[in-house]
């Protein structure tokens, strides 16, 4: 059994996933012609930050900041300046201040690449690890 008062769901086939466009940049493009590996970090970072903010409550979002605490890209294809691309991001998980994300970046019905991630919720005023309200993950789950 968790200890009292932590929050454990898994149930992605209920969460609302969440499109993000992004826009390329000719700073993301590298020596090599297409989108530089570290700009697919940020993309993932402003798409999962996106997701947070367009479904938590505006006192959520006051009161917490997210932190990255990994994660593992696979590359499937390269990206182009020009490019018309789409992140669609899942949250999959949230135990105690922790979350798991899903990311695939895609131009049109290509995947370019599929980003899995943890994140850490964080009290803004004391940078410490914060739990959400069981209220807050619900918006995120509206089905579980």
């Amino acid at each position: 059994m968790p200890p009292r008062g932590t929050i454990n769901i898994c149930v992605n086939n209920t969460a609302l996933p969440h499109r993000f466009p992004i826009a390329i940049d000719p700073a993301d493009i590298d020596f090599m012609g297409h989108v530089n590996n570290a700009s697919y970090l940020k993309w993932v970072q402003d798409a999962v930050i996106d997701h947070w903010r367009s479904l938590a409550p505006v006192e959520a979002v006051a009161r917490h900041l997210w932190v990255a605490l990994k994660h593992e890209i696979t590359y499937r294809r390269p990206t182009f300046l020009g490019d018309e691309v789409i992140a669609t991001v899942l949250l999959e998980k949230v135990q105690g201040a922790r979350a798991s994300y899903e990311t695939v970046i895609r131009r049109g019905e290509e995947v370019l690449a599929e980003v899995r991630s943890t994140w850490c919720s964080i009290d803004a005023e004391t940078l410490r690890p914060a739990r959400l309200a069981r209220e807050v993950i619900a918006r995120f789950f509206p089905e579980g």
